[in-house]
């Protein structure tokens, strides 16, 4: 078995160090209505043991980061697992059950215990995403952490999270070092695994002594404003690089997931320093303030469907074209407010990329083929929030499965495949995609798969906020976000939140009828 976490005695190197690697991670939607149960997470598939760390076909993440930072060190030994899937569900999934939670917790702990009992672990990296909501669990990231160090003893924890977490200081206690994100779109998952890897290894070697400072800003903002490349958040992430050229060995700041309704809403800040404490403490204080400062800029409100389409339009027809229309709020996948304003407000050459509505689907897939004129209802079917289902008719350009490889930023090289999807022409270039799921392509590669023709759009709507500018704001002359109704809005004051802190920003019990969104 290789040593312990050991702080003193830095000239003993650790030989034959085993980490093991462990990822249970879930962005909760808990305003939406379909909770994700034991059998939804077994239906999106658990993996265990090495299969933990096969990322074969995947593009890259945190995992493929951690393996990188062992790559030919003859005395690191990556030990996998258990990694999670995403729950099988139509949407976003909403709370997690307590069920699921302790079984699939538990089944990390037990197989922690066998390693711990066996060959043993000097440390164990997480990749968890921050945002995960659990009936019964106020903080489950940081019970997770709290049950990993009770099999494993005394030995470094370190976590990897989403730039979406939100956290508190039950995290800092619970972790030996936290690192997070500072792309969104996330494109920098495989490089932050690297940095907490190799933070592990040089800590288990006696090399690296993790100091982490803690804050909470108090600042609750939609992702739509969280974009890393872009003002507001930019500023923030330019000011981590510079601690980080200062001496931080990380600076991290997750501006958080605003529509989980959960006690540690909001942004947090995590510092790591190699034996530095003042220095943690000062660059956290610092981050604290300017995520502070920046409130108003990110809670600001966005035009509806109907004002957004219509301002589309115009740009289309003075030549600032071709627009994305980011809808941005809706979360099921089964949102028509776009769809249907793109047909009353006469739209043409667009292109709707995912409306989510498995039994039209099976119906079509059932009774037509490609080729056949049909009208069907599509949308509008889970939940009143996403308007009502809209009427189309249109030949069926494609009907089945389809298979592309994502050559976009956004998870480049894996190998995509989904099982039934359908493409509809209207006319007048008017295409509707059917999806079975909540589906949003992040470059044209699953649009190409289906035989469409990307280029021709004039508009491209997609069921995204953030994540789709790393490929289409390349294609595309304008990006342009809508907020009609739905479970992840900006304006997060038609948001019944009760877990809340009552001084979080602007949606508290503080600061509600302030007038601070307007």
């Amino acid at each position: 078995m290789g040593s312990a976490f050991i702080l003193d005695g830095l000239d003993q190197p650790v030989k034959g160090m085993r980490i093991a690697v462990a990822s249970f991670s879930h962005e909760t939607l808990t305003f939406c209505p379909e909770i994700s149960t034991l059998e939804a997470w077994e239906a999106g598939g658990i993996r265990y043991g090495p299969d933990a760390l096969d990322t074969e076909g995947e593009g890259k993440g945190y995992i493929t980061g951690y393996k990188e930072a062992a790559m030919g060190k003859e005395d690191v030994e990556l030990v996998g697992i258990l990694r999670t899937g995403w729950p099988k569900l139509t949407g976003y999934g909403s709370w997690i059950t307590t069920e699921a939670f302790d079984a699939i917790t538990g089944r990390i702990v037990s197989r922690l215990e066998e390693q711990v009992s066996g060959e043993g672990v000097d440390g164990v990296l997480l990749a968890l995403h921050g945002a995960m909501a659990v009936t019964n669990v106020p903080r489950p990231e940081a019970e997770i952490v709290r049950r990993v160090k009770k099999v494993v003893g005394d030995v470094p924890v370190m976590v990897t999270f989403d730039l979406h977490a939100n956290e508190d200081v039950e995290m800092a206690h619970a972790a030996d070092a936290v690192f997070i994100l500072k792309t969104y779109p996330h494109l920098d998952g495989h490089s932050i695994g690297f940095t907490a890897a190799k933070c592990m290894i040089e800590t288990v070697r006696g090399e690296f002594r993790p100091e982490m400072a803690f804050r909470k800003p108090g600042v609750v903002s939609a992702s739509v404003f969280q974009a890393s490349e872009f003002h507001p958040m930019k500023k923030v992430y330019d000011k981590c690089r510079e601690w980080e050229a200062r001496g931080v060995y990380c600076a991290s700041v997750a501006p958080g997931f605003a529509y989980a309704d959960v006690p540690d809403l909001g942004a947090s800040v995590f510092v790591v320093t190699d034996g530095d404490r003042e220095l943690a403490e000062e660059a956290a204080q610092d981050l604290h303030d300017l995520v502070w400062s920046l409130r108003g800029e990110l809670t600001r409100r966005l035009p509806g469907a109907k004002e957004g389409v219509a301002e589309v339009i115009e740009m289309v027809e003075a030549g600032k074209k071709p627009v994305v229309i980011a809808y941005h709020d809706d979360r099921l996948g089964d949102g028509t407010h776009v769809l249907r304003e793109l047909l009353d407000q006469g739209a043409v050459n667009w292109c709707s990329t995912g409306i989510a509505d498995p039994e039209t689907l099976k119906t079509l897939a059932e009774n037509h083929e490609v080729g056949d004129t049909v009208t069907v209802e599509i949308g509008g079917w889970l939940d009143p929030i996403s308007g009502d289902p809209v009427e189309v008719t249109g030949k069926i350009e494609f009907l089945g499965g389809a298979e592309w490889v994502e050559t976009g930023p956004m998870g480049r090289g894996a190998h995509e495949k989904v099982d039934l999807v359908a493409s509809l022409d209207l006319g007048m270039n008017r295409h509707v995609v059917i999806t079975e799921r909540l589906s949003a392509p992040m470059s044209a590669d699953p649009l190409k798969a289906l035989g469409l023709d990307v280029d021709s759009f004039d508009i491209v709507e997609i069921k995204s906020r953030v994540h789709h500018k790393a490929w289409w704001d390349t294609w595309s002359a304008v990006d342009y976000p809508v907020d009609p109704p739905g479970l992840g809005p900006a304006d997060l004051s038609i948001l019944e939140y009760k877990h809340m802190r009552w001084d979080a920003y602007p949606t508290g019990g503080k600061y509600r009828g302030t007038g601070t969104l307007s």
